[in-house]
């Protein structure tokens, strides 16, 4: 009989910041399959677990490995930061299923199921405030997977529409002035330099730290691949250190 698979966000990692679901479905399964980095953050509570790693770049290596516990009776817990869905490993599951389905009988949609857990533009606006109180669009500037040319017009399309913005992946090694890029495609676009933003660096994790700016501050500020950044629409204020998008409500 087929084990069951669930597909976990785990939000920041600490467990204060999981929902129960997540941690029940991870205490209740045979082995725990992530990236190592991720693994790592869930370690220490569940010492007597069986765990299956793989690097960056090998997510669907991880994804098949999923199936192949399953498929051996084992019920898995699939951890992902943040939310699974958003950015995570529960598209490539679902993609993937149907050649699992086909091939093993015992083995159904009903083996796979979806936890889900706070996302960084959740986590990281309650660190700086509001900021997306109002309608928001979350943006990845990572390339490996999107075609810079897409992750442009998707920029602009979104000042154009004046959405509040959360930025996920802003810098790498190989992508360190893709910000600035991102910041200098907003100012092209309409975006006035003192437009309020702000970054949080560790979300919920050791070190965790958040700052407010304008765009133009922004441009020229170095972040890391653990930051989320946050751009206001044209109404976000920053209000005694917070960063505060209106809903529209009188006073």
């Amino acid at each position: 009989m087929a084990g069951h698979i669930y597909i976990i966000g785990m939000g920041p990692g600490e467990k204060s910041a999981m929902s129960e679901e997540a941690y029940a479905c991870m205490e209740k399964s045979d082995v725990i399959v992530g990236y190592t980095v991720y693994i790592d953050l869930v370690k220490d509570y569940f010492k007597e677990k069986e765990f299956f790693t793989t690097p960056m770049k090998q997510e669907i290596e991880r994804c098949r490995a999923c199936f192949e516990f399953a498929l051996s009776g084992k019920d898995v817990a699939f951890i992902c930061s943040g939310d699974a869905g958003v950015y995570g490993m529960a598209a490539p599951m679902f993609e993937l299923l149907p050649e699992y389905v086909n091939t093993n009988s015992d083995f159904t949609e009903d083996n796979i199921s979806v936890i889900p857990g706070v996302t960084a533009a959740i986590s990281g606006a309650a660190v700086l405030g509001a900021p997306i109180n109002h309608d928001f669009c979350v943006i990845s500037l990572s390339d490996l997977l999107t075609p810079w040319e897409a992750i442009e017009r998707r920029i602009r399309c979104a000042i154009e529409g004046d959405f509040a913005i959360a930025l996920y992946n802003p810098s790498s090694h190989k992508r360190h002035d893709y910000l600035q890029k991102a910041c200098d495609i907003m100012l092209s676009s309409g975006a006035k330099e003192n437009r309020a933003c702000g970054y949080v660096e560790n979300i919920g994790r050791e070190g965790e730290r958040a700052v407010t700016c304008t765009l133009l501050e922004l441009r020229t500020t170095s972040v890391n691949m653990f930051t989320t950044v946050f751009i206001g629409n044209s109404n976000t204020k920053i209000i005694n250190n917070r960063l505060v998008t209106p809903r529209g409500y009188k006073l």
